[in-house]
C-alpha cells in the first residue's frame, strides 16, 4: 500500500467537511427545509387553516423531524463508539452511515409540492440527518491524530471553513441553475437545468440528489487518503462490552467536574445553534414570507461570514485556546437570537415600521452573518476542547458522549420551539427558548478548564 502523507490526511480529512456540508446548509438550513415548511403550509392553507395557525402547525411538524434524530442519535451514539474503540475500527462505521446520507438525501427529490406525502420525506431527511451526524462523530475522532494538541484548533477550524466554502459553492450552484422562485426561474434568470419542470418544483427538489453526488464526490477523497491501523481488541466489539465501557466512562465522570461541565455547556450551546439552523430558514419563510431565492442568498451570507470566520477562529483557537473563542461566540448568538425574537414584518421591539419597511430584512441578513461567523468558530472549537479532554484510547467513545451531550437534548430546542410555537402561535416568539439555552451554557463554561488534563 502506497504511503500516505501526513498533510494529504489531513486534506483527505478535511474533505469529510467539505462532502458532508451541503446538508446542514441545503437540505437542513436554507433549501429544502423552508421547500419543506412553505410546501406543507401551503396545503394547511388550502384545507382552511388560517395562515398563522398553518404556519405553526408546520413548525411543529419540522421540529418533531429534528427531536426525531436528536433522540435517535442521543441513544446510540456513545454506543457504537464504543464498539468502535474496542474494536479500533471506525472506517466501516463511516461507510455505512455515508449510505444512510446518500439514500436520505437522494429521495427527497420526491417531496412532490401538494406535501401529500411529507411523513415519508420527513423519514427520509430523518434517515439522511442520521447518517450525517452519525459520519460525522466517527470522523471527529480522528481529529487527535493528525496533528499536537497545538495544531489540532488550527486544523479543526480549517476542516470547518472548508466545509463552509463547499456549503457556499453548492449553494450558489442550486441558487443560479436549479432552485426555482415564483416566476419559475433561477437568481439568474434561467429556466432550471437539465429541463426540471419549475411548475412541479423539480428545481428546488434536485437538492436532494444534488447533496448525495457532492458527498459521493468528495467522499471518494476522502477514503482514498485517510487510512487507519486497526488497533488490537482485547474484547469483542459487542454492544453488552460496548455498555460496559461506556458505563465505566459515565461513572468516572463526576471525578472530572471540567469534562462534565463541558458536556453540560455544549449540550445547551450546541443544542441552540442547531435550533438556529434548523429554524433560521423556516423562520425566514413563515415571519418574513422570504422566496427560497431570498433565503438562499441569506445562506451565501451566512455561509460566507462562516469560512472565514472558521479559519480566523482556528488561527484565535491556536494562539489564545478554545475556550475563549467558544465564550465570545456565544455572546454573539445570545444577542441574534434576541433579535430575531424583537423583531417582525410589522413591528423591530415594539416598534412599529411602515408598511413594506425593509428594515427586517436588512437586520436578518445581518444576522445570517453573525449566525454564520460565530456558528462556525463555535464548532470548529469546541471540537478542539473535546479533543482536549478526549483520553487518546477513547477518543470515538468520547465524541460519542459529545454527540451525546449535543443530541440528548437535540430534541430539546425543536421541542421548545415546536412547544412554544404551539402555545403562542407564533413562528417568531416560539424561537425565544433559544436565548435560555445559549446563556445556560455559557453560565456552565465557568466550570470547564482551558487545558485540561483528558480523563483516564
Amino acid at each position: 500500500m502506497t504511503e500516505i502523507s501526513g498533510k494529504k490526511r489531513i486534506w483527505g480529512w478535511m474533505m469529510f467537511d467539505l462532502a458532508s456540508q451541503p446538508y446542514n446548509t441545503l437540505i437542513l438550513t436554507f433549501i429544502f427545509g423552508p421547500y419543506f415548511a412553505s410546501v406543507v403550509a401551503d396545503s394547511y392553507v388550502a384545507g382552511g387553516m388560517d395562515v398563522q395557525a398553518a404556519g405553526a402547525r408546520t413548525q411543529s411538524i419540522w421540529s418533531l423531524g429534528l427531536t426525531i434524530s436528536g433522540l435517535l442519535i442521543a441513544l446510540s451514539a456513545p454506543i457504537l463508539g464504543a464498539m468502535a474503540d474496542i474494536s479500533g475500527r471506525r472506517m466501516p462505521w463511516i461507510y455505512f452511515f455515508s449510505v444512510c446520507y446518500v439514500v436520505g438525501a437522494a429521495c427527497l427529490w420526491w417531496m412532490v409540492p401538494d406535501a401529500s406525502n411529507m411523513t415519508i420525506m420527513l423519514a427520509a431527511f430523518i434517515l439522511g440527518f442520521i447518517g450525517m451526524e452519525f459520519a460525522t462523530i466517527f470522523t471527529n475522532a480522528m481529529l487527535p491524530e493528525l496533528g499536537t494538541k497545538d495544531e489540532i484548533g488550527q486544523i479543526s477550524g480549517s476542516g470547518f471553513a472548508f466545509g463552509y466554502w463547499g456549503g457556499l459553492i453548492s449553494l450558489f450552484i442550486m441558487l443560479l441553475l436549479f432552485a426555482e422562485n415564483e416566476t419559475g426561474k433561477t437568481l439568474i434568470g434561467l429556466s432550471p437545468l437539465f429541463g426540471l419542470d419549475a411548475d412541479a418544483r423539480e428545481g428546488t427538489r434536485f437538492v436532494g440528489p444534488f447533496s448525495a453526488i457532492w458527498y459521493i464526490v468528495f467522499m471518494t477523497v476522502f477514503f482514498m487518503w485517510v487510512r487507519e491501523v486497526p488497533k488490537p481488541s482485547k474484547t469483542a466489539a459487542t454492544i453488552g462490552n460496548a455498555l460496559s465501557e461506556l458505563g465505566q466512562t459515565i461513572k468516572n465522570l463526576p471525578k472530572n467536574k471540567s469534562l462534565t461541565a463541558y458536556l453540560g455547556s455544549s449540550l445547551l450551546y450546541r443544542d441552540a445553534l442547531n435550533g438556529l439552523y434548523g429554524f433560521g430558514g423556516v423562520y425566514a419563510t413563515l415571519v418574513l414570507d422570504w422566496s427560497i431565492i431570498n433565503i438562499g442568498i441569506f445562506g451565501i451570507v451566512g455561509a460566507l461570514m462562516a469560512a472565514i470566520f472558521s479559519w480566523i477562529g482556528g488561527k484565535a483557537d491556536r494562539k489564545y485556546g478554545p475556550k475563549p473563542v467558544i465564550k465570545l461566540s456565544i455572546g454573539a448568538l445570545i444577542v441574534v437570537c434576541a433579535t430575531i425574537v424583537g423583531m417582525s414584518r410589522e413591528s423591530f421591539f415594539g416598534m412599529a415600521l411602515a408598511e413594506g419597511s425593509g428594515l427586517p430584512d436588512i437586520v436578518f441578513f445581518i444576522c445570517g452573518g453573525v449566525i454564520g461567523a460565530a456558528g462556525g468558530a463555535l464548532q470548529a472549537s469546541s471540537r478542539t476542547l473535546m479533543v482536549r479532554h478526549a483520553h487518546p484510547d477513547r477518543a470515538t467513545e468520547a465524541f460519542g458522549l459529545y454527540a451525546l451531550s449535543g443530541k440528548a437534548t437535540a430534541f430539546l430546542a425543536p421541542a421548545l420551539i415546536g412547544g412554544f410555537t404551539y402555545i403562542t402561535g407564533s413562528a417568531r416568539l416560539g424561537v425565544s427558548p433559544l436565548v435560555v439555552l445559549f446563556v445556560l451554557g455559557l453560565v456552565l463554561l465557568i466550570w470547564v478548564k482551558p487545558d485540561p488534563k483528558p480523563a483516564d
